[in-house]
């Protein structure tokens, strides 16, 4: 009986992953809305693909700026800062890239959006495990 427990409680635990969402978080820029997908909840160390939709004013998806996605952790005893950088590429209505969470812990991500002479920034935080 015991081991049936067991078996049951790690199938649910096993799919309950193989389902999890993405991490989503939504932030205002300026006049615009952000929204910043990334493809693991929560996200890890490693390889991350980010999404991000920009909308202005009226709701309509803004596809004619340049966005760049800085991510950094702030110094801690015996380690230096890490700040890295990395252009997000238009795929139809959205903005993708990769980042690259090079340790576990909290991580400062700015979503920087240039239209025209006018840069606005998102900025979230992310836990990477």
């Amino acid at each position: 009986m015991k081991r049936l427990v067991v078996i049951m409680l790690t199938l649910l635990l096993v799919t309950g992953v193989a389902f999890a969402k993405n991490y989503e978080a939504n932030k205002k820029a300026g006049d615009y809305d952000v929204t910043m997908v990334i493809d693991k909840n929560p996200p890890v160390v490693g390889d991350n693909a980010v999404t991000v939709t920009v909308k202005d004013q009226a709701g309509k998806v803004v596809n004619d700026a340049k966005v760049v996605i800085d991510y950094s952790m702030p110094a801690m005893p015996g380690m230096p800062a890490m700040n890295y950088k990395t252009d997000a590429q238009l795929k139809g209505d959205d903005y993708k890239a990769t980042i690259n969470l090079s340790m576990a812990g909290a991580w400062n991500v700015a979503v920087k959006i240039t239209r025209g002479s006018q840069t606005t920034t998102a900025k979230f935080n992310v836990g990477a495990h």
